[in-house]
């Protein structure tokens, strides 16, 4: 039942990042649930860092940081993935 549980709660987060993030990304059901499962796990390792303990289970902070590291590796990849404009 946990599985289901991070697999909701990414695709909760990735969309609402999504929706947080101006212009356009291209991605699919996957793609943003991923996009939440790896922001939930940057958030939780930034939260481990600064608090210096284990902040297992569900937490309004915790919800939070996903949020927080969901928006940023979207903006990330987005800088990545974008197509470079050149100067003539």
């Amino acid at each position: 039942m946990g599985i289901i549980v991070w697999i909701v709660f990414g695709f909760v987060v990735g969309l609402i990042a999504r929706a947080i993030v101006p212009g356009r990304q291209s991605m699919g059901f996957v793609m943003t649930t991923l996009l939440g499962i790896a922001g939930s796990l940057v958030g939780g390792l930034v939260a481990s860092a600064v608090a210096g303990a284990n902040t297992g289970g569900f937490t309004p902070a915790g919800f939070i940081g996903s949020l927080i590291g969901a928006i940023v590796l979207l903006v990330l990849g987005s800088l990545v993935m974008s197509p470079r404009r050149r100067a003539v």
